[in-house]
């Protein structure tokens, strides 16, 4: 049974579920599953080349007929050529990071692609729904990889009664329970990135996805968080060197070098200690591998039984 929201119908998905576009893990397979699942899969293309984009955008039209989008690092030095890729592969959506996305919306949507900016901030979120976007995604400093400095709930309470074009909800959100309090709060929908980390159609490497399992609630760090280059990931030998590194007031350089590589390091290559697994902060629901599907299907019923319990509460 379809969820009916705002995000189902800008996106022609049957649930308001987004998946994250994680560098390094998220490619056609994954995205594609996703999509099949009933959620929206998303290729992620953070230090990926041109070419691989392209491949796996034609790739994942082959593994699904349903819609998928593109997540754009907009530091990346390839960034227009990934943007005029996406406009001449004619994707259903983009989500965009790391930087300004305002300069891109009419293009991509001249093309026929959904914007949805991810932003940090109450202020950022009126400016990006001024420019146009179709919808936009907020999330706290509990998400995996790149994170600002408000909480998902505070992100909820200051951003949702001021927005009127579909608000995403990211950062924490692993699993029915948390998506429903995001939905309760006002959200059009959540984006969730680690959950489907640990999915069978996710390329991260098995060395990584078993580090998230046996992880618990105190094991997640923040790197660079007092140069405003704050990265969550699992506590290891790296996050180690580069706090202590960070506290000795040691040059920016130098941290950049040591943390340079490390994300593909863990998720590529399987080195657990000397690279980042980047993961969200909500870690002890995070369990269990399983195909996309049954992940996604778990998720909604989860959510619709806490969505019901709700209604029983009076105050």
């Amino acid at each position: 049974m379809k969820m009916k929201m705002k995000l189902t119908e800008l996106l022609g998905i049957q649930y308001p579920i987004i998946q994250g576009g994680m560098a390094w893990a998220s490619d056609a397979t994954l995205a594609a599953a996703v999509s099949n699942a009933g959620a929206a899969g998303i290729i992620g293309s953070g230090g990926r080349t041109t070419e691989w984009t392209r491949e796996e955008i034609r790739r994942a039209k082959t593994l699904t007929d349903k819609p998928f989008g593109v997540n754009v690092m907009l530091m990346a030095p390839n960034k227009d050529e990934i943007v005029d890729l996406i406009c001449a592969e004619k994707v259903a959506f983009v989500t965009l990071g790391a930087g300004n996305p305002v300069p891109y919306i009419d293009k991509f949507q001249a093309a026929g692609v959904k914007v949805i900016p991810v932003v940090p901030s109450v202020k950022l979120a009126q400016r990006i729904e001024s420019a146009g976007a179709d919808a936009l995604v907020i999330e706290g400093m509990e998400a995996g990889g790149h994170v600002g400095t408000q909480t998902t709930m505070a992100l909820m309470s200051n951003v949702l009664p001021l927005i009127t074009i579909p608000v995403v909800v990211a950062g924490g959100i692993s699993d029915g329970r948390a998506m429903a309090a995001a939905l309760l709060m006002g959200a059009a929908g959540v984006q969730m990135g680690s959950r489907f980390l640990l999915t069978t159609e996710c390329p991260f490497h098995p060395a990584a996805k078993e580090r998230i399992i046996k992880a618990t609630d105190t094991d997640s760090v923040v790197t660079g968080y007092s140069r405003n280059h704050g990265v969550r990931g699992l506590k290891n030998a790296f996050t180690d060197r580069y706090l202590e590194l960070e506290r000795s007031g040691a040059p920016q350089g130098e941290l950049d070098a040591l943390a340079t590589g490390t994300n593909r390091l863990a998720a590529i290559d399987g080195d657990v200690e000397a690279g980042l697994v980047q993961v969200g902060q909500s870690l002890n629901v995070l369990n269990n591998i399983a195909p996309c599907r049954d992940v996604v299907a778990a998720i909604v019923q989860e959510a619709r039984q806490a969505l019901a319990n709700a209604c029983k509460i009076e105050l």
